[in-house]
């Protein structure tokens, strides 16, 4: 186990901030760190808004859950899918040629080069003594939480990210045994109940531990229960309707 290998395997999800500043050196540190993600065609269709205001961030955390954490952590970070500023770029050199910036394909390419330039910025903010928790909320209210941020078509907000100090320690989250997601050669579809039903026992250990025996429900259940809920069924639409996925 090395450095790297020991960081990675501590992560967790920080929902309680220190009232010490993430210096503007830092930031601009963990965003470089995130740029030298790896991204498809080196297009970079991503794009990063930082928000420190705390007005700003009570309007947004209003949008997004009523997270307290969001107003707490000295920055919240929007992560956004950025076609746009790609279209922009490139226009002068189309011509007449048709530009495909709202085909799906494109949109995935965006949406994946967020994800992994977020990561790389959640790898490097640890090793500097920070900590993150990543905010799907954002997509609750996503029209009028881009609106709020003035992005332009071809830009949508993929998830939020708090940043700041830890002021808390909570424990490691359990995964799903490495033999339930790693498969050799092709998907083998056999075992998966088994390795479930495995992680089933632990991650109703850790739920139990976790609250105090208020709760033990295991992983499988309550993913049924999320599979049950339609969340967020205005995604689709709104992405149409901000120029994505129309071919």
């Amino acid at each position: 186990m090395n450095d790297t290998l020991s960081l990675l395997m501590n992560h967790r999800s920080i929902r309680k901030y220190s009232a010490r500043p993430v210096m503007d050196e830092d930031l601009r540190a963990i965003i470089s760190a995130a740029q030298m993600a790896s991204t498809s065609s080196n297009v970079q269709a991503y794009s990063v808004i930082a928000i420190t205001d705390a007005a700003q961030k009570q309007r947004l955390s209003g949008l997004a859950g009523n997270q307290a954490y969001i107003v707490e952590c000295p920055v919240f970070l929007v992560w956004c899918a950025d076609l746009y500023r790609l279209k922009k770029g490139a226009d002068a050199h189309l011509a007449d040629k048709q530009a495909y910036a709202d085909s799906t394909e494109n949109f995935i390419v965006a949406t994946v080069d967020a994800a992994l330039a977020a990561q790389n910025a959640a790898i490097a903010a640890e090793s500097l003594g920070m900590g993150i928790v990543y905010i799907g909320g954002v997509r609750n209210h996503i029209a009028e939480f881009s609106e709020a941020l003035e992005l332009p078509e071809l830009v949508y907000p993929v998830f939020g990210m708090c940043l700041g100090y830890p002021d808390q320690e909570p424990g490691l989250r359990p995964r799903l045994p490495v033999e339930a997601v790693l498969h050799q050669g092709t998907y083998n579809c056999n075992g998966i109940e088994t390795e479930v039903a495995k992680y089933d026992q632990v991650s109703s250990a850790y739920l139990s531990e976790r609250t105090g025996g208020k709760n033990s429900t295991p992983w499988s259940e309550l993913m049924a229960r999320r599979l049950a809920e339609p969340v967020r069924l205005h995604m689709q639409d709104f992405l149409k309707q901000k120029g994505f996925m129309k071919r």
